[in-house]
């Protein structure tokens, strides 16, 4: 086992001289720490959509080193030819996981960047590209750690909070979205309780949160997902936090299956609900979380998944989706690094992208 802290370890990384994205293997966690060299598109590809590397930003990191990787080595001598393999790889990685935003927000920002460089050579638009994916994880870190500020001022020392799925640190370059005011707000005396739910059917709370959240240090209680009403009940939660995977026009937004059930429960028992959202999650061009297509999953994952048989009888019809939509009558406020967005989220997330044209964040020391 791994014994750095928390904050040490570099989710997704590139190792530029021996041609690899380097993750950590999710899948692997909480027992085995271990690092994964991708060296091929294909690589890639599978370890995006089998939740090797996982968390909306992550990906877009990983997708966009994926991208410089797979180009590297291209012998086109002009721009036209080097274009058309950029669009393939695109295509290709693109494919891995229908849902998050931020997988297509990154790919498409790596496309620009060669395009509007076109009339440079082929070897410049290549370290460009590096410069363009190098710049996409520094600016995640910078983003969480905003996000974090701004959701730290929504919460009070000695608040309980819930979680659920895993928006820290693993689905991110650094600190995560979701539990980057609890990483603050440990730092500086806090003492916050962490209910993370398991999430079903795979455990990213249990294996993924709960993991980097103890080893962090931080109070951490792992909870089956049908015990959070309990939990709420208690008045031990006085704040949900949860990450997304796409924010669509209106504020409903897409996250990990059984989000939908926290926020319906929070709104019950009259405790905010707040999702940790960057801009780079936020789809103005999706009107409502009807728009937002949801990944149906394999059967095996609820049915065979963490048992030495199976636990289901065989051929019973299972559906697995990967994501819930929330509306957005259920959300109290969508914090981005730019800034609080509260309802009516349609001029407020339009008002967040306001102040993103100013290109300054608020705690720009960051």
């Amino acid at each position: 086992m791994d014994t750095k802290k928390a904050l040490d370890f570099e989710t997704v990384e590139l190792d530029d001289r021996n041609d690899a994205l380097v993750i950590i293997d999710q899948t692997l966690l909480p027992n085995e720490f271990t690092y994964l060299h991708l060296k091929t598109r294909e690589e890639i590809w599978e370890a995006i959509s089998e939740l090797r590397v996982r968390g909306a930003p992550a990906i877009g990191i990983a997708a966009a080193y994926g991208m410089y990787l797979g180009l590297k080595s291209s012998a086109a001598c002009d721009f036209n030819s080097f274009y058309k393999e950029l669009k393939k790889i695109k295509e290709y990685l693109a494919s891995s996981r229908p849902t998050a935003v931020n997988l297509f927000w990154a790919l498409d920002r790596m496309e620009a960047c060669a395009r509007n460089n076109r009339s440079r050579s082929i070897s410049e638009i290549k370290e460009l590209l590096l410069k363009e994916a190098e710049e996409i994880k520094a600016e995640d870190i910078r983003v969480s750690k905003s996000i974090g500020e701004y959701g730290l001022s929504l919460l009070r020392p000695n608040d309980g909070l819930l979680t659920h799925c895993n928006a820290g640190q693993l689905a991110t370059a650094k600190y995560g979205t979701a539990t980057a005011p609890i990483y603050l707000g440990t730092e500086r005396g806090y003492n916050f309780k962490v209910f993370a739910d398991e999430t079903r059917p795979l455990l990213q709370g249990a294996r993924l949160t709960a993991f980097e959240l103890n080893r962090a240090g931080v109070d951490v209680t792992l909870i089956c997902d049908n015990m959070a009403a309990t939990v709420m009940a208690n008045g031990w939660v006085q704040a949900v936090l949860v990450g997304c995977d796409r924010v669509a026009a209106n504020g409903d937004t897409a996250n990990k299956i059984g989000t939908l059930g926290v926020a319906i429960l929070a709104k019950n028992y009259g405790i905010p609900f707040y999702v940790c959202a960057p801009t780079s999650t936020i789809d103005m061009d999706c009107p409502t979380g009807k728009d937002i297509h949801i990944e149906l999953r394999k059967p095996e994952e609820v049915t065979d998944k963490w048992y030495a048989r199976p636990m289901a009888p065989k051929d019973v019809n299972v559906f697995n989706p990967a994501f819930d939509v929330t509306e957005n009558k259920f959300i109290t406020a969508i914090i981005t690094e730019y800034g609080i967005a509260r309802p009516p989220f349609q001029p407020s997330l339009v008002e967040i992208f306001s102040k993103k044209a100013t290109g300054r964040m608020q705690f720009s020391n960051i």
